[in-house]
C-alpha cells in the first residue's frame, strides 16, 4: 500500500519501513551529511521513482545542521520537488534553518 497516515503494520511495505529497509523511505542524517556534495547527490537521486510506494520520502534528521551552501543548493528541488518526491524535515533547533 505504501506509506499512510494509518499504517497496518502488517503489508510489505510497513514491514520494510518498520525495519528501515524500504527503498522508497530513505533517512538522512543531515549532521553527517551537512555539505553541498551530499545534497547535489540527493538532487541527482530524486529524479528516480519510488520502487513500491507511490511516494519516495526522503526525512532529514538534524536539518539544522546543513550548511548554508547545502541549503541553497536544495532550495530549488523544495521549490519545485518532483511529483513523486516528499521531504520530511527534523530538527530541535529551528531558530537555525535559514529563512527563505
Amino acid at each position: 500500500q505504501g506509506p499512510s497516515p494509518t499504517p497496518c503494520n502488517e503489508c510489505e511495505s510497513c514491514v520494510e519501513i518498520t525495519a528501515s529497509a524500504s527503498l522508497d523511505v530513505l533517512e538522512i542524517d543531515g549532521a553527517s551529511n551537512r555539505g553541498i556534495n551530499e545534497i547535489r547527490e540527493l538532487r541527482e537521486n530524486i529524479r528516480y521513482r519510488p520502487a513500491k510506494s507511490p511516494y519516495k520520502i526522503y526525512i532529514i534528521d538534524e536539518v539544522h545542521m546543513l550548511t548554508g551552501e547545502a541549503f541553497n543548493a536544495l532550495l530549488k528541488t523544495l521549490e519545485e520537488p518532483p511529483a513523486h518526491v516528499i521531504f520530511i524535515f527534523a530538527t530541535t533547533e529551528s531558530h537555525r534553518i535559514p529563512i527563505t
